[in-house]
């Protein structure tokens, strides 16, 4: 690994990144798994969307074993547990492309991520052994229970029980969980539950025929109506001591990691379903006319498609950008002779800002890319006839899955000042050096002279972004003192920036490899794409920080602080509405999205 282009979980923000893994440089394997799922989507899944959405019995569970025949569900697990023991890109590749799946992507992602990672990841050899080959192969379907009813992002306040039986052969497990994936046919489940008085989590693997468990009807939900969701009750259920899962007292540890995970796979799910939304928006406005012109001909629908692909782009970016850092970390861990288990486990946990940036990011995204797609068919849309019906309904469960998206800016803010604390960060050090120079700051439009390159100036964009997330967290921290960790406010507009900010970096960084691949005349209409996100991110960086300033800062520093924000985040004038039209132009003439 080059040390150069290797940076730990939250550097981005101080550190510059040289190079990134981009969705183009998939090799010949990688895109035929990807062809694999776009085939199992297109041939079972997407003709009976419908009947999916009615739960008949069985459908889902069968779905999932033809998954597992073609390979699908044992893409994480090693080869040594009958699965294929592909990289992390590879498996986060699968997400992207099975994403489009409407309610069989839940389960399929319960089942892959929340379902089976635990065992692999926290399993003596003996439970990996005996479940995780039924688990890759679809014999077994998994499913994640640690949500109560009042117990949900305070999850260790759960009060579900495991008592060690008078002849120490079993626990008794009693209690409640609730919005369970999976639940309705799991055979195999990791519950989460407090032995004796403890005050933190332990983990379990429950089987479905364990004696004392029952469960609940299935949920009627907004969307993902499909997927299965249930209640699930344990009333003295019998679990062989055997079965605890990990070390007693680990349990919550077991549930941050997966989450980690659950978060950043998340990420990767939402691609596919925008990129199917996308398709069925441009293939509608190329179809659907009014006033003797179809409608994609308007600008305004233009305006709306360009938006679409933008913001798509940037999750794509950034999703891949993430995951060839966690991929160079297990491989490093490896390399020092670590287990592939505690490699991945400590790659995860590295990243877990940038995984919770990543759910924020693209469960947002995904949002205005639906609503979009349900505006551009206008009455159509609102009809349960049409498909983006559908996209719209289900994908709002994005911002609620794995942690809320307030929750996430909170680990977001917390993680950043868990790091600027840190020894050898250079995050006070910096915002303390932009606030001592803050009186002689310079506009970036000074770089927009003829000697300074198209990507010498976008870089100097970026690192004014970062200025301006270390100047606002550092001066907040330092103004409000104790008081910062009660400002919730002021820690999701720190967080917004820092969110902005990594997607920028991450279009920029894609756009750039680009470039040297297909050099610069084949490129422009990417640079489009990135010159119109960095036109709205300025925007939205500057309004964030904004907000935050009027929160703890009055007089003078408000001033200084308000004129600094204005200098970071300058950019060259751009005229976004031809930038747009030309992104526009592409994906109606090839009616699909091909960026």
């Amino acid at each position: 690994m080059n040390d150069q282009n290797y940076l730990k979980g939250g550097e981005f923000i101080t550190k510059a990144a040289a190079e990134i893994f981009i969705p183009e440089e998939f090799n010949e394997e990688q895109k035929m798994i990807a062809d694999t799922c776009d085939d199992f989507l297109e041939k079972e899944v997407i003709p009976i969307l419908n009947e999916i959405d009615t739960k008949k019995e069985g459908l889902m569970r069968s779905l999932l074993n033809k998954a597992g025949e073609l390979g699908l569900l044992g893409i994480s697990i090693p080869e040594e547990y009958m699965g294929f023991g592909q990289s992390f890109i590879t498996s986060m590749l699968t997400s992207d492309r099975l994403g489009a799946g409407f309610s069989f992507a839940v389960a399929y992602s319960a089942h892959t991520g929340i379902g089976s990672l635990p065992i692999l990841y926290y399993g003596n050899e003996e439970q990996k052994q005996k479940y995780l080959p039924k688990l890759a192969s679809g014999e077994f379907a998994g499913a994640y229970c640690l949500t109560e009813p009042n117990a949900g992002s305070d999850a260790n306040s759960g009060k579900t029980r495991a008592v060690l039986s008078a002849d120490g052969t079993h626990y008794k497990l009693n209690g409640q969980k609730m919005w369970i994936t999976n639940g309705g046919f799991a055979d195999v489940m990791t519950v989460f539950a407090k032995i004796d008085d403890d005050r933190i989590l332990s983990a379990f693997i429950v089987e479905r025929t364990f004696p004392g468990i029952s469960f609940g009807a299935e949920e009627n939900k907004m969307g993902i109506k499909g997927s299965s969701t249930v209640q699930i009750f344990f009333n003295d259920c019998e679990v062989p001591v055997g079965n605890l899962l990990g070390k007693r007292g680990e349990g919550f540890r077991i549930a941050l990691n997966i989450l980690h995970i659950g978060r950043i796979k998340l990420g990767a799910n939402v691609l596919g379903a925008c990129r199917f939304t996308i398709n069925k928006s441009v293939n509608y406005a190329n179809e659907r006319k009014q006033f003797g012109s179809k409608i994609a001909a308007f600008g305004a629908i233009q305006y709306k498609l360009a938006e679409q692909v933008i913001r798509l782009f940037a999750v794509e970016s950034a999703v891949y950008r993430a995951s060839k850092y966690v991929d160079d970390t297990i491989s490093m861990h490896v390399g020092e002779g670590k287990s592939k288990a505690q490699a991945y486990l400590e790659a995860i946990g590295e990243y877990a800002m940038e995984a919770a940036i990543l759910k924020v990011f693209a469960s947002e995204s995904q949002d205005y890319i639906v609503d979009e797609a349900v505006q551009i068919h206008g009455g159509m849309g609102f009809s349960a006839e049409m498909p983006v019906d559908r996209c719209y309904r289900d994908s709002r469960i994005n911002r609620i899955f794995e942690g809320t998206n307030e929750i996430n800016r909170m680990v977001c803010a917390d993680m950043l000042l868990k790091q600027a604390k840190k020894a050898d960060s250079r995050i006070f050090t910096d915002s303390g050096n932009i606030y001592s120079g803050i009186d002689t700051l310079q506009a970036a439009w000074q770089h927009t002279s003829p000697e300074t390159s198209y990507m010498d100036y976008s870089c100097k964009v970026i690192e004014n972004f970062k200025k301006t997330v270390l100047l606002i967290m550092g001066r907040a921290y330092e103004i409000l003192g104790k008081q910062y960790s009660q400002e919730q406010e002021v820690q999701m507009n720190i967080s917004d920036m820092l969110i902005q900010t990594f997607a920028a970096e991450s279009v920029m960084l894609r756009v750039k490899k680009l470039e040297q691949i297909k050099g610069k005349e084949q490129v422009k209409i990417y640079k489009d794409i990135m010159d119109a996100f960095f036109y709205e991110a300025a925007a939205r960086i500057r309004k964030s920080a904004t907000d935050a300033i009027c929160a703890f800062a009055t007089g003078d520093e408000y001033c200084k602080l308000k004129n600094a924000v204005e200098t970071l985040t300058a950019t060259k004038p751009l005229n976004i509405k031809d930038a747009r039209r030309c992104i526009a132009a592409k994906l109606i003439d090839e009616n699909v999205y091909g960026f």
